[in-house]
């Protein structure tokens, strides 16, 4: 059993960090929780997986459909979906995501220009708490 308040938040980039509670290699399903700041966007992306998102805390807006998501608030994405979306409000949005495939973020015109999986995740957790121990 994972007790995620024992496990640190890795940064990801400003305003953005997570904690990784299940991962795994490629063929599994990631579980993550993810802190976002206020304000801070989290750039266009592309699901190679279906993913299914819930409000712990805080807001986000989906910025494609203006729909805001607040504390308890539920999202499924099927594979393929593209979508970004900004933390809203006063406090940081906290959302528990579960994911399989891949993560690409997009550039403006729909290039990809970063990939990460649930054997990528885990690795880079991994060598994120052999130094915050």
């Amino acid at each position: 059993m994972t007790d995620p308040q024992a496990l640190p938040w890795q940064p990801v980039h400003p305003g953005f960090a997570l904690k990784l509670l299940q991962g795994g290699t490629d063929a599994d399903t990631r579980v993550l929780i993810l802190r976002v700041d206020p304000g801070t966007v989290i750039q266009r992306h592309r699901h190679g997986g279906e993913v299914h998102a819930f409000n712990l805390a805080g807001r986000r807006q989906l910025l494609e459909t203006g729909e805001v998501i607040g504390p308890q608030g539920y999202v499924y994405e099927p594979p393929g979906n593209v979508d970004s979306w900004m933390a809203v409000g006063d406090e940081p949005a906290l959302v528990l995501v579960t994911l399989r495939g891949s993560f690409e973020t997009l550039d403006a015109v729909g290039t990809v220009i970063g990939r990460s999986t649930t054997g990528s995740i885990t690795e880079s957790y991994a060598t994120f708490l052999k130094g915050n121990p």
